[in-house]
């Protein structure tokens, strides 16, 4: 069945909104002994890739994380970045979610708040979800399936209010393109093709077949938010429970805290343990500090990005340190968006300059060596469907072609093009990447100059502004990206289709808008068959080479490295290679 692909405006996604695949399986794992101090490093090197490292049922301690900026929000209803999906589940259950696994494992898609996966209709169109009896919010109120709809309503409906999540229901409900949200509804109603039959049905009536909707109520945006207690964007400050853990505290930009929620109860609940009696959340935490405060067993990056370069460099020459570390595929692209809309990137011949001028080994170089990524050269990684191995742009040992940058330039009409490239402040391996890409293209006659701006604002202020990077001449901009779900669809949709295109929080950086590719894709999210939606994934990578709108990279590789004194850890491709924050613990030190 052919549809029309819908409008994607995404928001404020970091680099790694991700869902990937994570297939580096090698180890074995380690059950701790409750009794003595957990040493994760016993374990052995990728242990966490094929099992849960340090399995205990412990009950106590803090356990706490880290993180070298700010997310964008921990609103569930207004977050887009992957490691806050993960977090999230902590105090926000979706209908839906992912089984804490290893690998691929860590893929499977098993209900969270609903009591059994949504049971499609009408083709497709329509799907139900019954949820789980006597659940509760953490002051003991009743969770309805109204709270649901709520929660789904106002995160992709006011816009002008909660911008920093994806707008996938927006787009995909019947009717959604005329409702203008709970803010501005005057009738109370709400989103007529949403229903709720009674207290513990919710039926979503979408506009067009979609085989893949359980993927969308994973997403916190199905969360419930009782309406009653919703202040829109100040939400955040006092977020309602319907998790293990709720909040203590909150200072904006500095910490949080959450405690166990009284009111959970297990017994609606088979995925969480309720293990640490506290979770703590820093922010703004310098990222050498971090790596210390990781390898002292006291804390874990929440980013789930790895190591810093310098401490990669000391983990992996030192035996016992390295068997402590994880290192696994992240299902990302690490990639440079060649903005089309900065002449004279207008013209596909400077942007195959580009492809043609970078030494992609110098950039794996700098990102931290093979053990951060394998040198890419399509859009798709290896581990999403439709991948199929091509170079467009080969060069000899991947260390780029001078000659060739300087005939597609000349074939331009440039001898030479002044331009700046666009980087995260505080990425310093992404600063090292923009680097790399300069001196490569320094040798073809391409100028650029580094422009950083910080992680929290990129694609809300910067990157992400379309006005803002033609001002700035920021021709090139570097990325990374994942499938918000483990699918060609997942991953093209949002930095492809040229309706995905925003002001703001934009994640289509190319402002690439082909109506090959736009078709392309409309028709895939409306075929059936697996093989041949998967060929039509092939295509889009392909053409979108072939017209050199984006530069891939690397194939993301991350390494993390286990807190000894944490428990319950395991490496999982739901989350981009991040440890599942769901049941760690801590162990007694």
């Amino acid at each position: 069945m052919e549809g029309k692909a819908p409008i994607m405006r995404r928001s404020a996604l970091a680099a790694i909104a991700a869902i990937g695949s994570a297939s580096l399986l090698v180890a074995g794992c380690s059950k701790a002994d409750d009794k003595k101090d957990n040493n994760s490093s016993s374990a052995g090197a990728n242990a966490a890739t094929k099992g849960v490292v340090n399995a205990s049922d412990k009950k106590g301690g803090t356990v706490t994380y880290e993180l070298s900026d700010v997310p964008d929000s921990f609103d569930p209803g207004n977050t887009y970045y992957a490691y806050m999906y993960n977090l999230s589940r902590l105090y926000a259950r979706p209908l839906m979610t992912f089984q804490p696994g290893a690998g691929e494992k860590g893929n499977t898609l098993v209900p969270d708040l609903a009591a059994s996966k949504g049971v499609p209709s009408d083709g497709g169109k329509t799907w139900t979800y019954k949820l789980r009896s006597g659940l509760k919010y953490e002051d003991g109120s009743p969770i309805t399936s109204k709270d649901v709809k709520y929660a789904v309503e106002r995160s992709n409906f006011a816009r002008d209010v909660l911008s920093l999540g994806p707008n996938y229901f927006q787009q995909f409900m019947a009717g959604g393109d005329k409702y203008k949200g709970p803010y501005k509804d005057k009738s109370g109603k709400g989103l007529s093709s949403i229903e709720t039959p009674d207290d513990t049905t919710v039926v979503f009536h979408l506009n067009q077949a979609f085989q893949e909707f359980d993927y969308l109520v994973a997403a916190p945006q199905t969360a419930p938010v009782p309406q009653s207690k919703d202040k829109g964007v100040d939400y955040v400050k006092h977020i309602v429970s319907s998790g293990s853990y709720k909040f203590q505290s909150y200072e904006d930009g500095k910490q949080a805290v959450l405690v166990r929620n009284e009111n959970w109860d297990a017994k609606t609940d088979p995925l969480r343990k309720q293990l640490p009696e506290k979770i703590v959340v820093k922010l703004k935490v310098n990222p050498e500090t971090i790596d210390q405060d990781v390898m002292a067993g006291d804390a874990i990056d929440l980013a789930g990005t790895g190591v810093q370069a310098s401490t990669q460099a000391k983990v992996l020459t030192d035996p016992a340190k390295k068997a402590g570390t994880d290192n696994t595929y992240g299902g990302r692209l690490v990639y440079m968006a060649i903005n089309t809309k900065v002449k004279p990137f207008d013209k596909p011949e400077c942007r195959k300059a580009v492809q043609y001028a970078i030494d992609k080994v110098s950039v794996q170089t700098a990102e931290g060596g093979p053990i951060r990524g394998d040198v890419a050269s399509t859009v798709l990684p290896p581990d999403i469907p439709g991948y199929e191995k091509s170079d467009v742009y080969a060069s000899s040992g991947s260390k780029g072609d001078a000659a060739k940058a300087k005939e597609q330039l000349k074939a331009c009409g440039k001898s030479s093009i002044s331009t700046n490239i666009s980087a995260r402040s505080d990425r310093p391996q992404e600063i090292d990447a923009a680097t790399a890409i300069i001196n490569s293209l320094k040798k073809a006659g391409i100028n650029a100059s580094l422009k950083q701006y910080p992680s929290g604002k990129y694609f809300t202020d910067y990157a992400g502004v379309p006005k803002f990077t033609e001002k700035q001449n920021i021709g090139l901009i570097m990325m990374q990206w994942g499938a918000d779900w483990p699918s060609g669809y997942g991953f093209l949709q949002q930095i492809l289709n040229g309706k995905a295109i925003s002001q703001s929080g934009n994640t289509n950086l190319s402002q690439y808008d082909n109506k090959s590719v736009n078709s392309l894709l409309g028709k895939a999210i409306g075929t059936q068959d697996d093989t041949e939606r998967n060929s039509l994934y092939t295509q889009i990578d392909k053409k979108t080479m072939d017209d050199a709108v984006l530069v891939p990279l690397t194939y993301f590789k991350v390494l993390l490295a286990r807190p000894q004194n944490y428990t319950n850890l395991v490496s999982t491709a739901a989350f981009s290679g991040q440890y599942d924050y769901l049941n760690i613990g801590v162990a007694s030190k």
